[in-house]
């Protein structure tokens, strides 16, 4: 089987194509995902947009192969999603979800687990590791910790540098803002945008639309499951999405009232 390209081989070709794609539950048959038709070119920064409960989750993790449709297809580098290896996919494409953990390891640690599966040398490995410590600015006194000893915040900024230091083609990031604060919510956003990630795919799913109104290039809407639209950010009436996404979110409030 041919290999997937990394973010550095044919950039432009790592493309998510999305084609009538659903999902329903293992029991029931009321569709969470539905109809949902989309692409992406690769290099593309795009925002996942949507209240709680429209999908976000969902749909990342169909790209990430954590769950595969029940209807449709998913086109990844021009190939079905489904009859690419999970491990070989994960190679390449990297989620990171809202509680993330560390599985028992140190921050140094668990930042090269995921390193030592693919074909670098132990040199390679402590270096990237260092560059992307140092990127992110990881206090030294983390660095011996295991995740029992560090916030949910931290928690989360060491997940994001454990798969930014996989410089992945496409990463996929679950409501990244959520625990963090709003140093570091800044500092996220100017990280997206280093030059090792210049070619990276990256889609941010968030409720949080003006933390990513100035970063997206490419914005997808979903609400209660459906994608509602797929624009380039420039072309997007933002103070009306925003509007759209707080009154979802009040709606989704107070359904849980």
């Amino acid at each position: 089987m041919d290999n997937l390209d990394s973010p550095t081989r044919n950039s432009r070709l790592n493309q998510w194509q999305l084609e009538q794609v659903g999902l329903r539950p293992p029991i029931g048959s009321q569709l969470l995902l539905q109809s949902v038709s989309a692409e992406l070119m690769g290099g593309d920064r795009c925002a996942l947009i949507g209240a709680t409960g429209a999908g976000k989750t969902l749909l990342l993790r169909l790209l990430n192969r954590l769950t595969d449709p029940s209807e449709g297809s998913i086109l990844f580098q021009g190939r079905d999603l489904q009859q690419i290896p999970i491990a070989q996919l994960r190679q390449v494409v990297t989620l990171v979800l809202p509680e993330p953990r560390l599985l028992g390891m140190t921050v140094r640690d668990a930042i090269a687990y995921p390193l030592t599966f693919r074909n670098l040398s132990p040199t390679v490995i402590q270096q990237r590791v260092a560059d992307w410590i140092d990127r992110l600015q990881i206090p030294s006194d983390w660095l011996s910790k295991t995740e029992v000893q560090l916030t949910l915040s931290q928690r989360q900024w060491v997940s994001i540098a454990r798969a930014c230091a996989c410089e992945p083609a496409v990463l996929l990031l679950d409501e990244p803002f959520t625990a963090l604060d709003g140093d570091r919510r800044l500092q996220l956003l100017n990280l997206l945008q280093d030059p090792a990630l210049r070619q990276t795919t990256i889609v941010i799913a968030t409720h949080q639309v003006k933390l990513v109104r100035s970063w997206a290039q490419r914005v997808w809407c979903l609400h209660q499951g459906k994608l509602l639209w797929q624009e380039s950010s420039d072309r997007l009436d933002w103070e009306f999405v925003q509007d759209s996404i707080a009154q979802a979110e009040a709606d989704v409030a107070t359904e849980w009232d």
